[in-house]
């Protein structure tokens, strides 16, 4: 069952093997037995979904459950037995749509790892992928209790799981990013400086994180690496950019996420080395002692200017 909104995938499989070189024909497609028959090819998924929903309450473990029934046959040779060759898989997946107010149920039949035919509860039949699975596809769709039956498994099988993985806070879970700048030099020689943004502890999985220059959208030099799930089903993303940042610059990683009411903005300003700091630091006092003794010069010559007594002109004194 795989969960299109508000939480991660999950996926109820039933596996059959067979070593046959050729398809048997209990496998491709499984047979789809009334209530009334047995077997380990007549498991029925719709059976499952209460007991796959209690499992899960107990365990506490919504991501899958697994259930599988391998056989190998006696091979010719010396009567031992062989490995299997080929994988018989029923997969059954509930979409949802605004909650359950739409569900859409698609139960899909592998062989080999190729899809042979599915039922789509909003078409109401079976649909054949390959030609092979057409007559079988046929007869269940000329089978109007067995398409009834099918189509109830809406209600049992996934609406009923919803709610319980509802009440376990998987379905609507949101976790807010937390967003931090690191920058680094790949090599100490280079102009270049790569900046990596990082967001961390976010639920769902879809999030958008952009870089910014002084306000302007970065394209040139970005990188996104995987989302990385972390042990608590958040996930964590990195996205590098690689720059010359210059004096005054400013950048920006602004993340937005579903948990967010409004984009986190993150900024950094590229710092001038401690040798820079030192000269810029040098100068200043130079500078400042270089004033110092300037006015300290000026202020000795007028005062000695001063000082001089002015002599009268002769003819006055006469």
């Amino acid at each position: 069952m795989t969960l299109q909104k508000g939480g991660f995938p999950l996926v109820l499989l039933l596996f059959l093997d067979s070593p046959s070189s050729e398809v048997p024909g209990n496998l491709l497609p499984p047979s789809r037995p009334s209530d009334s028959s047995s077997g380990a090819g007549s498991v029925f998924l719709p059976r499952l979904g209460r007991l796959w929903g209690a499992s899960m309450a107990l365990a506490g473990l919504p991501l899958m459950l697994l259930l599988g029934a391998l056989a190998r046959i006696p091979g010719s040779e010396g009567g031992q037995e062989t490995p299997a060759h080929f994988l018989a898989q029923v997969k059954s997946e509930c979409r949802f749509l605004n909650g359950t107010q739409r569900v859409r149920l698609l139960q899909r039949s592998f062989y080999d790892r190729q899809e042979t035919d599915y039922f789509d509860s909003d078409l109401g039949k079976y649909v054949a992928v390959t030609p092979l699975a057409q007559p079988d596809v046929d007869r269940w769709n000329r089978d109007e209790l067995l398409l009834q039956i099918k189509k109830a498994e809406v209600d049992p099988f996934c609406r009923y799981n919803y709610g319980i993985l509802q009440r376990m806070s998987v379905v609507g879970r949101r976790a807010k990013p937390t967003v931090s700048i690191s920058p680094t030099k790949m090599d100490p020689s280079s102009p270049n400086t790569i900046l990596l943004c990082t967001a961390t502890g976010f639920y769902p999985v879809e999030i958008e994180v952009q870089w910014l220059k002084n306000g302007r959208p970065e394209e040139e030099g970005v990188a996104f690496g995987e989302e990385l799930q972390n042990r608590d089903w958040t996930y964590q993303l990195q996205v590098m950019l690689e720059t010359q940042p210059q004096w005054g610059d400013v950048y920006t990683c602004k993340v937005g996420h579903a948990s967010l009411e409004a984009p986190i903005t993150v900024q950094w300003e590229p710092r001038s080395s401690s040798s820079a700091r030192s000269k810029l630091w040098t100068g200043i006092m130079g500078a400042v002692i270089g004033v110092a003794f300037l006015a300290v010069g000026l202020f000795s010559y007028l005062k000695s200017k001063k000082a001089i007594p002015i002599q009268p002109p002769a003819a006055l004194v006469n």
